[in-house]
């Protein structure tokens, strides 16, 4: 039987080739003393690597700790200090500005950035390639035999999730078994339609834990697996042509970019092959989802859940077409239920915040945060924060968690940036929140108050945070207040600040 493909862009190899090399890679990991249940780090761009590195962590029983690769050297630090991995992999020009921060202790091996990826953003070839003291992954994993061990329990990748506290936590799931494996594959099935013989498009960084666990899921199962270095609009649609891609998994500001490109664009491809498009990380308007079944026909699904949860709901196309608006149905044997702000249950098709329970996910707990999860349980059930009704069986977001903003599907937690922003000289208090982004779905907007007399500009704040947070952190949108609505207890009235912005628009928050 022919090997599946992988693709990076234009360049493949077979599944059976990358398979091989995370076998070494395990033995490698192995003589690192990597041993069942410790952690391994990747600061990695899409790549073939990176499946490598999952696979060879899995192999000996590890959580593969994805970072962010947008974020600054202090934040890629902290879960570094947090995670206490083993081994480091990252690509070399993602580890040239983290060098001098990596914590003692921690093995560090360097991948060579591929030159798609280099051309992509731009990128120096100096950076991109190892340096003289560099242990090479490519080199490092030539040296060992391949991984002859039975598997492990099979280990879930370690999310780092942000709160409200402003720091990320570690999503650290139980080994899970056999069967919990076996139901877990069957929900990924129903949500993604992942099977054998497909041929999947991984667009979004895998990172981020749904194009994460859709590319975990594809590689085993899929005919053809392509990575998009980075996401392009119109190249999808060539991927899609090319590939006969069946398979997709996306986020709301990639349809909007995709229907933007001009008719003409958009007719010179093919994509009749498409049959399942998933979309997670944040709401899709009404319109641009109806746009987008008018042209690729009803195969677009929605999903909803969280790190924590796992995906409680899913709306199929011909769910969602007749209740348009609702998230879903809840997947099998999902728990949903709903507390008013008494903490008492709410009345049924009354809003309340939205607890949940997922059984394909083994059960989770806030690595060195263990404490943390009794804040979000409520008789066996997580909240992420988010505030909802059921209707019909199925289920409606009213609001979403008082602070969080979705930009392009990436959740973003103003505490952690405020926690900052009230750092910077001159600001003595300042609130952040999302408004509405015709791209982004949301984007950051910092209201602030500065210290009588100070002299401090829209740039400046955005320059010190650039110095201190991830480029995507930093709000569009400074406006300066003589002073913050507040309550009585001197809590800020967030939500005076942030309504005015959306009802300009007629959207809901």
């Amino acid at each position: 039987m022919t090997s599946a493909q992988i693709f990076l862009d234009e360049q493949g190899v077979t599944r059976d080739e990358l398979l091989e090399r995370a076998a070494r890679a395990a033995t490698g990991l192995a003589s690192l003393g990597v041993q069942e249940g410790d952690t391994v780090a990747l600061l990695m761009r899409n790549d073939f690597a990176f499946f490598e590195v999952l696979q060879a962590a899995a192999a000996v029983g590890a959580y593969a700790v994805p970072l962010n690769w947008h974020g600054k050297a202090e934040e890629a630090r902290y879960i570094l200090e947090d995670s206490k991995p083993k081994v480091l992999v990252a690509h070399a020009d993602l580890l040239a500005p983290l060098r001098a921060h990596i914590p003692a202790g921690i093995q560090v091996i360097v991948a060579t950035t591929p030159e798609q990826v280099r051309q992509r953003y731009g990128l120096a070839h100096a950076v991109c390639e190892l340096q003289p003291e560099d242990l090479g992954w490519s080199a490092w994993t030539d040296r060992f035999e391949a991984w002859s061990q039975p598997p492990k329990r099979s280990r879930a990748t370690m999310i780092y999730t942000s709160g409200t506290t402003g720091h990320p936590k570690g999503v650290k799931r139980n080994p899970a078994s056999p069967e919990e494996t076996q139901i877990y594959a069957n929900l990924l099935k129903s949500v993604y339609g992942i099977e054998q013989g497909v041929r999947a498009l991984v667009t979004g960084p895998l990172y981020h834990a749904s194009p994460n666990a859709y590319g975990r899921q594809a590689f085993g199962l899929s005919e053809v697996l392509v990575m998009q270095s980075k996401f392009d609009a119109e190249e999808t649609l060539a991927l899609i042509e090319k590939h006969r891609i069946t398979n997709a998994v996306m986020v709301p500001t990639m349809f909007v970019r995709i229907l933007r490109l001009p008719k003409e664009v958009r007719d010179r491809y093919d994509i009749s092959s498409l049959k399942w498009v998933t979309h997670t990380g944040a709401p899709c308007p009404r319109e641009v989802k109806q746009e987008l079944m008018a042209w690729w026909g009803p195969i677009v699904y929605e999903t909803y859940g969280g790190t924590e949860v796992g995906t409680a709901t899913l709306a199929t196309p011909q769910d969602w077409l007749e209740h348009p608006g609702s998230v879903g149905v809840p997947t099998p044997g999902t728990r949903i239920a709903f507390y008013g702000e008494d903490g008492k249950p709410a009345p049924d098709g009354e809003p309340g915040e939205i607890y949940m329970r997922v059984p394909a996910y083994a059960d989770f707990t806030y690595l060195n945060n263990a404490e943390k999860r009794k804040s979000v349980e409520r008789d066996g059930l997580i909240s992420v924060g988010d505030v909802g009704y059921l209707k019909n069986g199925r289920l409606y977001l009213c609001d979403r968690r008082s602070d969080m903003v979705i930009s392009g599907g990436t959740n973003i937690y103003p505490a952690e940036i405020e926690m900052v922003l009230t750092q910077c000289p001159g600001v003595q208090d300042c609130a952040v929140f999302g408004i509405p982004d015709d791209d982004f779905g949301e984007s950051l907007a910092a209201a602030v108050e500065l210290i009588p007399g100070a002299e401090v500009s829209a740039r400046d704040i955005q320059t010190y945070l650039e110095a201190h947070l991830a480029k995507y952190k930093v709000p569009r949108r400074i406006d300066f207040h003589a002073s913050l609505p507040r309550e009585d207890s001197g809590k800020i009235f967030k939500r005076r600040l942030r309504d005015p912005f959306w009802q300009a628009t007629g959207r809901k928050i």
